[in-house]
């Protein structure tokens, strides 16, 4: 059974859990550690790297989208302390998620003959609109939404601009202790996914990930034994059910010792 879930959203980006409401779903599932990786924006009530949140150890981290040669992929980093290189980064894609937010919902609301009544803000992702398409007269629910209407390559898909790998890996190196690959069986090339793992400024690989369906993992443990990373986890948790996926008591042991020693002097350790 997991101990710790190191990948977790709430409402402060795409998430449907607010932060107050994660000890308890973490209780519910047994898991004592949990990090907050919300997309592209710092959690407000997370004030260090590490918090205490009635009992439940909260990491501060983040979940970066980045461009590849081969594609989109994810980076998630832990025990922020943010340079103001990061947060200058983090307020571009937040205007640009505003600005993309905007121009979906004006292409939805003249595609399906409605009016969602939802202004973009900052963290405003697809899944947001997709919930909001849900509760309108149109006629779709939050998967058919996406999968004729905002989905990539649908109508109403319109592109982010992000940054780099090379860049936003480098961002958030300066920026966090330890720096992981995101779930990189998702990827239409988890091979060149993985490739990635051999930069300097990635220190795990998310082994531990809640897929949906059967997976050989075979390929992300070579990759992290082949580079000597870490191991990462967690369920990627957008609702309040904690504990999907994350890290046993030995492997969150070698995950805590690497981050507190990457910990500024004066910060709790985890």
């Amino acid at each position: 059974m997991p101990v710790a879930d190191l990948h977790v959203h709430t409402t402060n980006s795409d998430g449907r859990m607010a932060l107050a409401d994660v000890p308890d779903a973490a209780r519910t599932a047994d898991v004592g550690v949990v990090a907050i990786t919300d997309h592209e924006r710092l959690h407000p009530d997370l004030e260090t790297p590490i918090d205490d949140l009635a009992g439940t150890t909260a990491i501060h981290g983040i979940e970066l989208r980045v461009e590849t040669e081969s594609g989109q992929v994810d980076l998630l980093g832990y025990g922020v302390a943010p340079t103001a290189e990061l947060r200058t980064e983090l307020d571009r894609l937040q205007n640009d998620r505003i600005e993309r937010g905007r121009a979906i919902i004006d292409c939805v609301e003249e595609r399906l003959d409605c009016d969602l009544a939802l202004e973009p803000t900052e963290g405003i992702g697809r899944p947001h609109i997709a919930r909001t398409i849900a509760r309108s007269d149109a006629d779709y629910d939050y998967e058919g939404a996406f999968a004729e209407v905002i989905g990539n390559d649908c109508p109403c898909f319109v592109a982010r601009d992000l940054p780099t790998f090379e860049r936003g890996a480098a961002l958030l190196a300066d920026a966090c202790g330890v720096v992981s690959l995101a779930h990189p069986l998702r990827y239409d090339d988890p091979a060149a996914a993985l490739a990635l793992a051999a930069s300097d400024h990635v220190d795990a690989v998310e082994r531990y990930y809640d897929y949906g369906r059967p997976v050989d993992v075979a390929p992300v443990t070579r990759a992290i034994e082949r580079h000597g990373l870490l191991e990462t986890g967690g369920s990627d948790a957008h609702d309040g059910v904690l504990g999907r996926a994350g890290l046993d008591g030995d492997e969150y042991d070698a995950f805590r010792e690497r981050l507190a020693a990457s910990l500024p002097e004066g910060v709790p350790r985890p």
